[in-house]
Order: structure tokens, then sequence, then C-alpha cells
């Protein structure tokens, strides 16, 4: 059985869409961690019976404590789905090539901190973009910038406000994250 925890820092729908694709197979979704005590995925964790735990700023970046945590549950694969803090270089030498994140956008464009969600939605329809789409991409140090595993687009009309952007990009993530996922725990 692999393992696999998420990282998120708000609603948590990836997480719980993850969840829910893994549940018939030989996955098992083991912890959620969140650096935000107010998320709404740590809810779905208790909705879905799954371990969830909340990190500070200074544990995370100070200390071992989330590496040690990571190791007691045998995590094969970090998932960071809405996680916005820069993951330190002690959980990248901790997880080397184990750790992926989701981008709502076509790295490299709109890519680098500050670029999440609706900043990111609001950037591509100022500059008329005519597509758009997600970026699933190993971590390294730096934010958005590891190597890229795999994108999908979708097309943009000229009245898509960046809600409409933002539904177009959940529906492409709910589709390919999972599935990336899966091929990457199983390709070794």
């Amino acid at each position: 059985m692999k393992k696999i925890a998420v990282f998120v820092s708000g609603s948590g729908s990836n997480a719980e869409n993850i969840a829910n694709y893994f549940q018939q197979k030989e996955v098992e979704l083991a912890l959620i961690v969140s650096n935000n005590p107010k998320a709404y995925a740590l809810e779905r964790a208790k909705k879905l019976s799954i371990k969830s735990i909340t990190i500070d700023r200074a544990e995370f970046y100070e200390t071992n404590k989330i590496v040690e945590i990571l190791q007691k549950h045998e995590i094969d694969l970090l998932i960071l789905a809405g996680f916005l803090w820069l993951v330190p270089p002690r959980l990248i030498s901790a997880f080397p090539n184990k750790i992926i994140n989701i981008h709502p956008a076509l790295l490299p464009q709109y890519g680098g901190k500050g670029m999440y969600g609706m900043h990111v939605h609001r950037a591509v329809v100022k500059n008329k973009e005519t597509e758009t789409g997600i970026t699933i991409h190993w971590v390294n140090e730096k934010y958005d910038d590891g190597a890229i595993l795999f994108q999908a687009k979708c097309s943009l009309t000229g009245t898509d406000t960046p809600e409409d952007i933002a539904h177009k990009i959940h529906k492409l993530e709910f589709e390919h994250y999972p599935k990336i996922i899966e091929t990457i725990l199983f390709s070794n």
C-alpha cells in the first residue's frame, strides 16, 4: 500500500478529490497537513476520516518535526494542493523527488511568490490570454520552479471572468491531478 500526504492551506477540494479517487486503489491518503488552523480542508479530513495536523511556521522552517511525522507515517509521496508556503530545504532533502505541486496556470507563466488562486486568474484576464491551464511539477527550493511533469490547457473567451477561469481550472485539476499522482506512485 502506497501512502501519500496532502499539504493544504485552504478549502481542500483537491485533497477530497484525491482521497475519493484512491478509495478503491492501493493508495492511502494517510495525512492532511495544513499551515492554516482555520482551513476548511481540516473539516474535510474529519468527514473523510483522514488524520490531519496543523503546523506552524517555526516548526515547519526551524525543526525536523514535519519530516519526523511524515517518516513515522511512512509517506511515499507529498502532494501540495493549494499549500502557500515555500517548502524548506530540509523537507526537500528528506523526500528527494517525492514532492509534487499543482499550479493553476501554464508555467513558467504566472508562477512565483504571490501567484496563486484568484491572483493568477485575474492576471490571466488582465493580459487577455486566450488559453490557460494547469501545471503539475516537482517541488524544489523556489516557488513554481521544479521540473514540469504535466500540463493541461483550456481555451478562454474574451468574456471569461476570473471566477469562470477558476471553474475551468478546477475541472482540469480534478481530472488530471489524481491520475498523475497514481502514475508517479507506481512508476518506481
